[in-house]
Formats: C-alpha cells, structure tokens, sequence
C-alpha cells in the first residue's frame, strides 16, 4: 500500500483547520474581558443585539467583496436552526445567566455543552466517539470547573440562572451540530454570515432597550460591544465554520476546552488578575485534555485509504 507522505495536503489541511481552530478559541477567550465591560452598561438582549449586528455588518461587506451569493438551498435549514440557537438563544440565554450565577457555577453548567455536542454528533451525524476524545473531554471539563470555582467570588446562584446557563449549554450544542450539515453544501463565509443574520434578526425584540442603553453607556462599554461583533463573531464563528468542515463536531467542542485557560491568561495580562495555584492547576488540565481529545493514536494518524484519501470519518476539503 502506498505510504502518504506527512507534508502532503491533507497534512496542509490538517494544519490549516487546526490555525483556523486556534484564531478561535483565542478570540473567544478575549470575549471575557469585552463582556465584563459591556455587561456592565448593557443588558443580556441588548448586549446579543448589538454583538450580532456588529457581526452581521462585517460579515455581510466581506461576503459582497467576495461575491459570495445566497447560501445553496440545501444548507438553509441548518443555517437557520444553528442562527436561531446558537447565535441567538445561547448568547441572550448565557449574557443572562452569568449575571445571575457565580463562575463557578457558569463554568460547570456551560462546560457540559462541548459534552452534548459529542453525544449528539454521535446519535445524528454517525461521527465516532474514540476513547481518546472522551478521556481529554473529561479532563478538560475537571479542569474547566476547577478554573471557575477558583475565580468564583462570594456571589450566589439563583435557580433561574442555572436554568438558563443549561439552555445556553443546549442550545449551542444543538446549534453546533446543526451547522455541520450546511457546512457540506455552503461555504463557511456563508454559513456565518446567514446565521449571524438570522441571530440578529431573532433579537430584534430587544431594539427598544439596544437604542436606549446606547445612549448612557460609556464609549468603552460600546467598543467593546462592537469589538465582540467583529472579532468574537464575525471573524471566530467563520474560522470555526472553516475548522468544523474539516473535522468532527465532537473534537471541535473539545478543543473550546482551551478557552478556560487562555481566559486566565489574558485576565492577568489585560486585567492584573494573578492567578492563583488552583487556577494554574486548571489552566493546565483544561489544556491538556485538549492535546489528549485532538490527539490519535498511531494507528488512526496512518489511516489514509488508497492514493492518500482521507479517512471515512475526516470531512472532505471543499475547494
């Protein structure tokens, strides 16, 4: 049988998803310190409502730069469910429930989403659950936890909060594994752009309170509003879109797990939180049950078919 050479371009791809994978989580991770801000002159429909039409604007002035056209009919429906529970549902439910519950609880509840999306994918994409991916889940999801409850504060939990924190977890998994689908027939440029039209126009409700609260927010709390639409969404959600149609979605949730840790990065950096050991020690776990998750044994890193074809459960590169 004929030996795939590693610098091939299914390695190039490989490489690619994965820097697109990593601009995302990156750029999530700094979502923490612009919602702290934000958060704090608007609330949770008003900051979802502004994020999207931020996002929404961008997206759609590249799309017409690039001459992207409607997405095919056969990608519609996920486009849609994925804009109306995740880019709607779970960012009005989240901004909601995090004002309502301490981090540590956040953090346990959210955290089950990567989990539902590999459970999911499973039962109605086919994709498989290696005992690899399950093992680095678990560690993460302890390091995760470990992470929140160190930065918790004295703050309580309500009963709705913790609702509300569970519907998010769903609803992005539900959303995730909807937008797998389309991702096979639109590119992901398109698949964003419409569902983050979609989210915003699922948040127009919150119109009234976006207007009002704009006026008496600080230009810090605005900038970093717009600064979630630009970068968080817009430019993270398309090179996740770009990375979820080259994997599955089981280990795309997993990698999200590095999020918890580059968020304490970047609160010591941009905001002078020193971590404390406990936090270090979940940093740490979240990180490495991300390697164990994207890791493969030496038998399925080898398992290309004939003449270099990619692996039954890899999604093809679209051109």
């Amino acid at each position: 049988m004929m030996r795939v050479s590693t610098s091939g371009p299914g390695r190039r791809a490989e490489l690619k998803a994965a820097c697109a994978a990593g601009v995302t989580v990156v750029l999530w991770a700094s979502a923490f310190v612009s919602i702290r801000s934000a958060g704090t002159a608007y609330s949770p429909g008003a900051l979802a409502l502004g994020r999207l039409l931020a996002g929404a604007l961008t997206l759609g002035v590249i799309c017409l730069l690039r001459r992207e056209g409607l997405p095919p009919r056969a990608a519609r429906r996920g486009i849609l469910l994925s804009g109306l529970l995740w880019f709607g549902f779970y960012m009005v439910a989240l901004n909601w429930g995090e004002q309502q519950v301490d981090a540590g609880t956040a953090a346990l509840v959210v955290n089950v989403g990567p989990i539902l999306i590999a459970l999911l994918g499973a039962r109605l994409l086919g994709d498989s659950l290696p005992p690899r991916l399950l093992a680095g889940m678990a560690v993460s999801f302890a390091g995760a936890v470990t992470v929140g409850l160190s930065m918790s504060g004295e703050g309580g939990s309500s009963v709705l909060g913790v609702v509300l924190c569970l519907l998010a977890a769903v609803a992005y998994a539900a959303g995730v594994v909807a937008q797998k689908p389309a991702l096979g027939a639109a590119s992901p440029l398109q698949v964003t752009t419409y569902g983050c039209l979609v989210g915003a126009v699922a948040c127009l409700p919150f119109t009234g309170q976006l207007v009002g609260e704009v006026a008496d927010a600080p230009a810090s709390a605005t900038l970093n509003m717009v600064y979630l639409g630009v970068f968080p969404t817009a430019l993270a959600f398309t090179t996740w879109a770009y990375a979820l149609a080259r994997t599955t979605a089981g280990r795309m949730g997993a990698t999200t797990y590095a999020v918890p840790a580059l968020v304490v990065l970047m609160s010591w950096l941009a905001l002078g939180e020193v971590p404390g050991p406990l936090t270090l020690v979940g940093g740490a776990l979240c990180l490495a049950g991300v390697a164990v998750s994207r890791s493969r044994s030496g038998a399925a890193a080898g398992g290309r078919g004939k003449a270099g074809e990619p692996r039954p459960d890899r999604a093809r590169d679209p051109a």
